[in-house]
C-alpha cells in the first residue's frame, strides 16, 4: 500500500529549450474543480542568478495499478510573453511561492496523485507547537526511487514560533537536513484525528520550503551550517488560487 503522501509530489526539472537546467520538488493542490502545481518561485524564476527557463518537465504516474509507469509531463512557463504562473507579495515583499493551473485535459487520463486542499491548511496558528514534528516531501539533489518515481522524506521540527512571521518575512523556520532540489516541498504535519474533509490523506499542509539559511560571516572551517531552512506559510495559496 503505497501513503497517499508521497503521490501529492512530483519532481520538477527545468528547461530553457532543450537544455535542463535545474531540479526541483513541487506539489499539488486542488480548489474545486481547478488543479494546481505549487513549486518556489525561484524555480520558476530567479532574478539574481539569471535562472529564467521556458519550461517545466513533471513526472507523473500513469498507472495507479503500477506505479513503475510514468512519463514527462512538459508545461510551459510563457505564452506571447507572459508569464502563466501566479505569485504573490505582502507588506514584506516578495513570496517564494508560485502557482500555475494545470489543463486537466491535457493530463494522462489514469494519472495517479494526491492533492491537498484548502481544507488542508492550518486554522488557528497557536495550534502548532514549537518543535512539532513535521516531514518535508521532495526530491534532494533530484534523489528519488527512480523504479517508482517516488519522493522520500526528510524529518523536521518547527523551529520558531509558528504564530509569528520570522523577522517580519511570510514564513517560519523548520530544522531539517536539506538540499538544493529540495525547493517547492511541501512541510506537512500528520494529524491524528483529522477531519472527513481530509480524505485520505490525514496531513496539515503548513508550508512551501524554500532555501536553507545561513549566517554572514560565518567561518566555514570552524562552525558547521545552521541547518535551519525558510518554510512560507501555507496560507498565501487561498490567495494565488483565488479561493
Amino acid at each position: 500500500m503505497i501513503e497517499s503522501l508521497l503521490l501529492t509530489s512530483v519532481r520538477i526539472v527545468t528547461f530553457d529549450g532543450q537544455r535542463q537546467l535545474t531540479n526541483a520538488s513541487g506539489f499539488f493542490f486542488a480548489v474545486d474543480q481547478k488543479l494546481f502545481l505549487v513549486t518556489s518561485r525561484h524555480v520558476l524564476y530567479d532574478k539574481s542568478s539569471g535562472h529564467c527557463p521556458d519550461r517545466i518537465e513533471l513526472e507523473l504516474h500513469t498507472n495507479p495499478d503500477n506505479l513503475a509507469e510514468s512519463t514527462g509531463f512538459s508545461v510551459p512557463l510563457f505564452r506571447d510573453g507572459r508569464s502563466l504562473w501566479r505569485q504573490g507579495c505582502d507588506a514584506a515583499g516578495s513570496i517564494d511561492v508560485a502557482v500555475i493551473e494545470m489543463e486537466r485535459g491535457a493530463l494522462p487520463d489514469k494519472m495517479a496523485y494526491r492533492a491537498f486542499t484548502p481544507a488542508h491548511l492550518p486554522g488557528r496558528l497557536d495550534s502548532v507547537e514549537i518543535g512539532a514534528s513535521l516531514l518535508v516531501v521532495g526530491f534532494p539533489l533530484g534523489f528519488h526511487d527512480t523504479l517508482h518515481h517516488m519522493p522520500v522524506v526528510r524529518q523536521a521540527v518547527v523551529a520558531s514560533s509558528f504564530g509569528l512571521r520570522f523577522q517580519g518575512e511570510g514564513y517560519f523556520l523548520t530544522d531539517a537536513r536539506t538540499h538544493r532540489g529540495t525547493s517547492g516541498a511541501p512541510v506537512v504535519m500528520r494529524v491524528a484525528n483529522p477531519p472527513a474533509a481530509y480524505d485520505d490523506l490525514p496531513w496539515m499542509l503548513l508550508g512551501v520550503h524554500s532555501a536553507r539559511l545561513d549566517v554572514g560571516g560565518r567561518d566555514i572551517n570552524l562552525d558547521e551550517a545552521l541547518g535551519l531552512n525558510c518554510a512560507w506559510y501555507s496560507d498565501i495559496l487561498l490567495t494565488l488560487t483565488g479561493s
